[in-house]
């Protein structure tokens, strides 16, 4: 008869598991993709090199598996605050999200972002994009079913828009920098490739003599 687990050791074994991934991302917010090893996160989570073999095959699953430990909170934090409102609101509170939340962890967000990985953790990072991406197309597709942003294509904008911003990020997140000019560019340049009008300043009310003529 095949042994099967009672559910208080799975649940002792899921804990150990999401340790192990707790420990590996703190690994790769300090040495990054290149400098993560099995061996680095057995130390750091307290358990023997052995124990994360038993739950991970190599370093390409245990970093997948922090990818999605990871961009699951990101996603879902970047979903929630271009939940709702005008498009402009939408779309300037998921860069600020997206890219804010990065610049608070430029090492794990360079590795998640552009770091070279192999290529099970880059499939990973696609799905990571994409995910991104979905939460910026159904900000756009409402705006232009609004009538507040010119016809586009939701999805071909949303992609470009994770794809710039991304791009942008790589330099601040790879030389551990944290610009106060990079969040307010982010969100003109996405307001811009939205095709959003630019808001005219108030016209200045005239003074002096002019201002009493009749």
């Amino acid at each position: 008869m095949a042994y099967r687990r009672t559910p208080a050791v799975q649940a002792r074994l899921d804990a150990q598991a999401a340790a192990i991934v707790q420990a590996a991302t703190k690994v790769l917010s300090t040495a990054g993709f290149a400098g993560l090893s099995v061996a680095a996160v057995a130390s750091t989570a307290g358990v023997a090199t052995g124990t994360v073999y038993k739950h991970f095959s190599g370093k390409s699953e245990l970093v997948t598996g922090v990818f999605r430990d990871v961009v699951t909170r990101e996603v879902a934090a970047v979903a929630a605050a271009a939940a709702h409102g005008p498009v402009v609101d939408r779309v300037t509170a998921a860069v600020d999200t997206f890219a804010g939340r990065a610049l608070k962890n430029p090492k794990l967000a360079y590795v998640l972002l552009a770091e070279p990985v192999d290529a099970a953790v880059d499939a990973e990072r696609l799905r990571f994009r994409r995910a991104f991406a979905a939460t910026f197309e159904d900000a756009v597709a409402a705006g232009v079913a609004a009538g507040d942003l010119p016809p586009q294509h939701a999805p071909t904008t949303a992609a470009a828009l994770v794809g710039a911003i991304g791009e942008v990020l790589v330099g601040p997140l790879a030389a551990q920098l944290d610009s106060a000019s990079v969040l307010p560019e982010l969100v003109a340049f996405a307001l811009r490739a939205l095709g959003v009008p630019p808001v005219s300043p108030p016209t200045p009310r005239a003074t002096g003599a002019d201002s009493t003529q009749e």
